[in-house]
C-alpha cells in the first residue's frame, strides 16, 4: 500500500499528492468548461491516476487510526492526512464545479461515444450542477469543515474508543472498553445483557450536553448548507449521493411503515420462545434461550466464511480466502480501536481491508461474512473500473454484504441437525432484519423529525433529542418491547449522526436489506442461473443507478409492490419459525 509507514515517508507522499493537485489545477483550472470530448476524457483519466497514486498513504493513515486511536504515531499521521486531504480538496474544488457546469451547458456530452465509459458519472455531475457554489465558497466550506463539523466525528470516535465501563459479571467487577461491553448486548445471560445496556446508556447520558451540542451543530450546519445549495429538503443531498430519487425512497419508507405489525408479530413470537410476557430491550437482539453455547475460534470462523461463499460461487470464495491469506482483516479486540466494523476499499490494490472486533460469538461470524461481502464487491468492482465508476452510494454498497448474510443463513439452516439449531439461525436472521429494516427506519424518522424541529425553531437539547428518538422508536416497535428509562440516550452512540456532510445516512441500510431480500427470493427461484446476475450487479460499480440495476432484473423499485417482495421473504422466515414452534 505504501513504501514505508514512517511518518516522514508518509508526509513526503502526501506532500507529493498536494504538488500533483497543484499541477493539475494549473493545467485545467478555468478551462474544463471549454474541453472537447477527447480533452475531457484525458482530464478524467488524469484525475483518476492522481487519486490512485495518493490513495495508499491516506488510506493507511485512516486505517492505522481506526485500528488504534491511542497510538501516538497513528494520531499524528491521521492528523497529517486530514490536513493534506483538506488542501487537496481545496485545490481541486474547481474541477467538480466546472465539470458540472460543462455537462449542464452541453448535455450532449453525456451520450458522446468517446465518453461512454463515464456516461453515468456525467449524468450524476449534471444532477449536482444546480447545487454547486462558486469555487471560492466551495473552498471556504472545505476549509471551515476541517476544523468545524469534521471535529465532531473525530471527537465521537475518540471518546467512545477510550471510554471504560465497569460491570459486574459472576460476582466480579470488570473494567471493559466500549467495544467489549457492547458485545454483551448479545450475551446468553439476560441479567448481563440488561446491565450492559443500562451501564452504557447511563454513562453516555451523563455526557448528553456534549452529544446534544454535536448533533445540534451538525444539523444546523446542514440546514444552512441546504439553503445555500438550494437543496429542496435536508434529504436532497443524500438522494444525490446515493443516486436515488424521492419516489423510490418514499415507496421504501411507506412499505416499512405499513409492515410494522409484521415485525411486532416476530417480537411477540420471540417473547414466547424466551418465556417472558414481553421482550425487554435487552432481549431484542439477544440469542434465544437454551440454545447450544457457541464459541467460534478465528480459524473456525474463517472456514465458515469461505464455505459460505464457496457454496454460491467458488470464485467469490477465493476472494474471501485471499482477504485472510494476505492479512487484510483485523479482528483483534483492544482498547482504542474504533467501534463497529467496516470494510475499506483499496482501489489501487484492487482489494479491501476489514476492521472489526471479533469476540467469537455467532453474531461476529455473521459480521465477518457481511464484511467479506463488501470485500467481494470491492474486488469485482475494482477489477473492471477506475475510481470515478466506483463511487457507489450506500444503497448498493450494502448489497453484497447482506446477500452474504443470507447465504450464511442458508448454509446454517441446511446444516442444522436439531430444532433448536434452526430456531437459533432463524432468530438471528430475523433479529438482524428487524434491526436493519425497522429500527433503522425509526432512526430515519428520528433524524427527519429533528430537522423539522430545528427549522421550527426548537432548541435541540438532550431531552428534546431523546423525545424524538423515543417517538421514532415507538412508531416501529409499538408496545411489543419494554424499554429502560435510560435507553432514551441510545442516540448518543450512533456514529451515523456525527458524520460530516453525510446526513440521512440511515435509509440506505433499509433499502439494501429489502432489496437483497427481494433478490434472495429470485435466487431461490432461479438457483445457479442467478449467480451471474448478482456478479454483474456487483461488478457494475456506479455505472448504473440502483433504479437501472433493478430494471435489468425486471424490478421497479419506485413501487411499493417491489419492496413488498422483501417483506414477503421476511414473512416466510417468520412462518418457518412458527412451524418449528408448533412441532
Amino acid at each position: 500500500m505504501v513504501p514505508s509507514t514512517k511518518l516522514d515517508s508518509l508526509k513526503m507522499q502526501m506532500e507529493k499528492a498536494v504538488q500533483d493537485a497543484e499541477a493539475l489545477a494549473s493545467e485545467y483550472k478555468g478551462k474544463i468548461r471549454k474541453l472537447n470530448p477527447k480533452e475531457l476524457l484525458s482530464f478524467l483519466e488524469k484525475t483518476q491516476d492522481q487519486y490512485l497514486k495518493r490513495e495508499g498513504a491516506f488510506l493507511y493513515a485512516y486505517l492505522a487510526y481506526a485500528a488504534n486511536s491511542l497510538d501516538e504515531d497513528a494520531k499524528q499521521v491521521a492528523d497529517l492526512a486530514r490536513r493534506m486531504s483538506s488542501k487537496i480538496g481545496q485545490l481541486l474544488a474547481f474541477s467538480e464545479i466546472e465539470l458540472a457546469q460543462l455537462v449542464a451547458a452541453r448535455p450532449e456530452l453525456i451520450k458522446n461515444p468517446e465518453l461512454a465509459e463515464y456516461k453515468h458519472a456525467l449524468e450524476k455531475a449534471a444532477r449536482t450542477a444546480p447545487h454547486m457554489l462558486s469555487e471560492e465558497l466551495e473552498q471556504l466550506i472545505i476549509q471551515k469543515d476541517q476544523f468545524g463539523i469534521n471535529s465532531w466525528q473525530q471527537l465521537h470516535s475518540d471518546w467512545l474508543s477510550t471510554r471504560m465501563f465497569e460491570i459486574e459479571i459472576e460476582g466480579e467487577l470488570k473494567q471493559m472498553p466500549f467495544t467489549q461491553i457492547h458485545a454483551l448486548f448479545e450475551d446468553s445471560d439476560r441479567d448481563v445483557r440488561k446491565a450492559a445496556k443500562s451501564i452504557i446508556w447511563t454513562g453516555l447520558g451523563k455526557d448528553q450536553i456534549l452529544w446534544a451540542s454535536a448533533v445540534r451543530a451538525i444539523i444546523g450546519d446542514h440546514v444552512e448548507t441546504s439553503k445555500k445549495r438550494k437543496w429542496p429538503s435536508p434529504r436532497t443531498q443524500s438522494l444525490i449521493d446515493n443516486d436515488v430519487d424521492d419516489e423510490t425512497i418514499d415507496a421504501l419508507i411507506n412499505t416499512v411503515d405499513n409492515h410494522t405489525a409484521l415485525y411486532q408479530k416476530y417480537l411477540r413470537l420471540k417473547a414466547k420462545i424466551m418465556k417472558v410476557p414481553k421482550l425487554g430491550e435487552w432481549d431484542v437482539v439477544a440469542p434465544l434461550p437454551n440454545m447450544p453455547e457457541h464459541s467460534f475460534t478465528w480459524n473456525e470462523a474463517r472456514q465458515i466464511a469461505f464455505d459460505t461463499y464457496q457454496g454460491f460461487d467458488p470464485d467469490l470464495a477465493e476472494i474471501v480466502a485471499e482477504m485472510f491469506d494476505k492479512h487484510r482483516i483485523d479482528g483483534d479486540v483492544r482498547e482504542g480501536k474504533r467501534q463497529g466494523a467496516f470494510c475499506a476499499s483499496w482501489n489501487a490494490g484492487k482489494s479491501a481491508f476489514i476492521l472489526m472486533s471479533y469476540n467469537g460469538k455467532l453474531g461476529e461470524v455473521f459480521t465477518l461474512v457481511h464484511e467479506n461481502g463488501h470485500a467481494v464487491h470491492d474486488y469485482l468492482m475494482t477489477a473492471k473500473h477506475k475510481p470515478i465508476n466506483m463511487d457507489i452510494g450506500s444503497c448498493i454498497a450494502e448489497v453484497g454484504s447482506i446477500f452474504g448474510e443470507l447465504l450464511l443463513t442458508d448454509k446454517l439452516l441446511a446444516e442444522a441437525k436439531t430444532k433448536d439449531e434452526k430456531l437459533e439461525v432463524l432468530g438471528r436472521v430475523l433479529d438482524e432484519f428487524g434491526q436493519t429494516v425497522f429500527q433503522v427506519t425509526a432512526r430515519y424518522f428520528f433524524e427527519m423529525d429533528m430537522y423539522a424541529a430545528f427549522e421550527r425553531g426548537e432548541y435541540l437539547d438532550g431531552e428534546t433529542i431523546s423525545k424524538y428518538w423515543v417517538e421514532g422508536r415507538d412508531r416501529m416497535f409499538g408496545d411489543a418491547v419494554e424499554w429502560l428509562p435510560e435507553s432514551k440516550w441510545e442516540w448518543t452512540f450512533k456514529g451515523h449522526y456525527y458524520i460530516p456532510r453525510y446526513r440521512l445516512y440511515n435509509y440506505p441500510y433499509v433499502f439494501a436489506n429489502l432489496f437483497v431480500y427481494a433478490l434472495y427470493r429470485l435466487y431461490k427461484e432461479q438457483g445457479q442461473d442467478f449467480v451471474p446476475k448478482l456478479r454483474r450487479l456487483l461488478s457494475a460499480g456506479s455505472t448504473s443507478s440502483p433504479r437501472e440495476l433493478a430494471d435489468e432484473l425486471g424490478f421497479d423499485i419506485s413501487k411499493e409492490d417491489f419492496w413488498g417482495l422483501g417483506m414477503k421473504q421476511a414473512e416466510e422466515f417468520i412462518s418457518q419459525l412458527e412451524a418449528l414452534l408448533k412441532d
